[in-house]
């Protein structure tokens, strides 16, 4: 089976941890925190700064995140800090800018 000479996905375990991942970042606050993420590590503050909401439901979305595995998070004294635990999920976001973004069009 293939769509334009690529391959897709056959193995089961393969699509269940897409469906979990894209289910996880399908919310468009989750997509935007991903967004605000890239490839750096941001305190939760920065991200509440950012994204313009409560911390309270970034940190519901955060927790979220971090339990699909798609975020790790560390804590420094009083801070915690989250990045984006495989780039896989960069290279997802970057092709999602690709196709969604109207940068360029």
């Amino acid at each position: 089976m293939s769509v334009v000479g690529q391959e897709l996905m056959t193995q089961d375990k393969d699509i269940d941890r897409a469906s979990r991942s894209l289910k996880a970042m399908s919310h468009p606050l989750r997509l935007k925190i991903l967004c605000i993420l890239g490839d750096q590590e941001v305190s939760v503050q920065d991200i509440v700064d950012n994204v313009g909401t409560s911390q309270s439901n970034i940190s519901q979305h955060l927790a979220i995140l971090r339990e699909k595995g798609i975020l790790a998070a560390r804590k420094d004294a009083n801070k915690v800090f989250y990045r984006v635990s495989d780039p896989r999920t960069l290279r997802l976001i970057s092709m999602m800018q690709d196709v969604f973004c109207s940068s360029g069009l």
